[in-house]
């Protein structure tokens, strides 16, 4: 179903109230709204699909980017960028002039979009360390589990930084409670940020490719085992700080919190969005035979910004600019898996961010010098971290 981006005849209750959700800034935020047109779709007797047997259900794909913000997408007026395939989906679907996400910065908005509570009612819900427990009760209801509970397989894959255990996390056994136990299926992780440590992934329950015999610890208080940092060894560094991130370095990068060991597993960040990407995809092609919910939350455009080597140069606005290209290519990614299965004609498709833009947060990747005529928030006032109106207004585009 395409939906025109000048006009829209809502179909249906739950239509209207995605519609109410997202054009107005004194409505619902968007997490909420989400949560409750997503269930109206999978279970009201008012949505669409509701008399529909599971398997004509439409599927859903969110697309959560990182820090992007509403000017950093053509289709919302960039013009140093380059992002055909987001500008695509807005052709093809619904481009969103006032939509806001639940917070200002990550770990508040992820927690509002997969609960549908504001995040200032839970305590606790503020930017975690990578070594946080979970912060959203098991057998809580979320957004996959209203989902699961009406028929869909449910996936996970990219950036988490909701926590994972119950405190004290051992990484090298059982990673227990997590996105298995709020109503997902699978899950690929990014189990914090790129710029915090562990850095390694985690699939469903476990550290992926762990070597029993180099264990993984982590801290967050006082500096643990031998392996230099970025505040003693600047020299090592092949991206420098202007603030904060100079504790352990893994591969020439320094991050938040102290980790040894998991040598075998570090991710290696240059390959970090395709390695994303295929495990997205690869969930899209088990399921493509029933309805699914795939919630892809990408890294990109968050710091470290170290893009694949295909991708740099690409802008002129340096490594902010080139991961802003390879994001456009996940999502293009994506849509072609839609394609190639034909189930575009039955997926829903949303494209939105955490949260607003932010320039320097803390490595010297020259976002400030490179940005030019370049407006990441576009015309409004403020970014990630601010009160002000780019703090929390973003892209949100949806196909159907």
């Amino acid at each position: 179903m395409r939906l025109s981006t000048l006009s829209v005849r809502p179909f249906s209750a739950a239509w209207q109230m995605l519609v109410g959700c997202h054009w107005t800034r004194d409505g619902l935020a968007v997490a909420g709204g989400i949560l409750v047109w997503m269930a109206a779709v999978a279970g009201s007797r008012d949505a669409v699909f509701a008399q529909a047997a599971v398997g004509d259900r439409p599927s859903i794909v969110l697309i959560y980017a990182d820090d992007l913000g509403y000017g950093d997408v053509c289709c919302y007026g960039a013009t140093s960028v380059p992002t055909p395939h987001l500008d695509r989906l807005a052709r093809e679907g619904l481009r969103f002039a006032d939509a806001h996400s639940a917070s200002a910065t990550c770990t508040p908005s992820r927690y509002a979009l997969l609960t549908g509570e504001y995040p200032w009612r839970k305590p606790g819900t503020n930017i975690l360390p990578g070594n946080a427990a979970l912060i959203i009760p098991p057998g809580r209801l979320t957004l996959a589990s209203v989902l699961k509970a009406a028929g869909y397989a449910t996936g996970v894959v990219g950036k988490w930084h909701l926590g994972l255990g119950t405190g004290n996390l051992d990484w090298n056994g059982p990673i227990r409670p997590g996105p298995l136990e709020l109503g997902f299926d699978y899950c690929f992780l990014v189990p914090a940020t790129g710029d915090r440590v562990p850095c390694v992934y985690v699939e469903n329950d476990h550290v992926v490719g762990l070597d029993p015999s180099d264990p993984i610890q982590v801290s967050y208080g006082q500096p643990i085992g031998h392996e230099p940092t970025g505040r003693d060894h600047p020299e090592l560094l092949k991206m420098k700080l202007t603030h904060g991130h100079d504790m352990t370095i893994v591969h020439g990068i320094s991050r938040i919190g102290y980790m040894t060991g998991g040598k075998a597993a570090r991710w290696v960040d240059e390959e970090m969005a395709d390695t994303l990407t295929d495990k997205a995809v690869a969930f899209i092609e088990r399921h493509r035979d029933q309805p699914f919910f795939l919630f892809f939350s990408t890294h990109d455009i968050h710091v470290p910004r170290v893009p694949h080597p295909r991708f740099v140069g690409r802008t002129t606005l340096g490594p902010r600019g080139d991961a802003i290209v390879q994001f456009d290519d996940c999502v293009g990614r994506l849509l072609q898996a839609l394609d190639r299965w034909q189930l575009a004609e039955r997926t829903l498709v949303i494209v939105t961010s955490d949260n607003g833009p932010v320039l320097d947060d803390g490595y010297a990747d020259e976002a400030v010098e490179r940005l030019g005529s370049h407006r990441p928030a576009g015309p409004w006032r403020g970014g990630k971290y601010s009160v002000y109106e780019g703090g929390t207004r973003v892209p949100f585009i949806a196909r159907w």
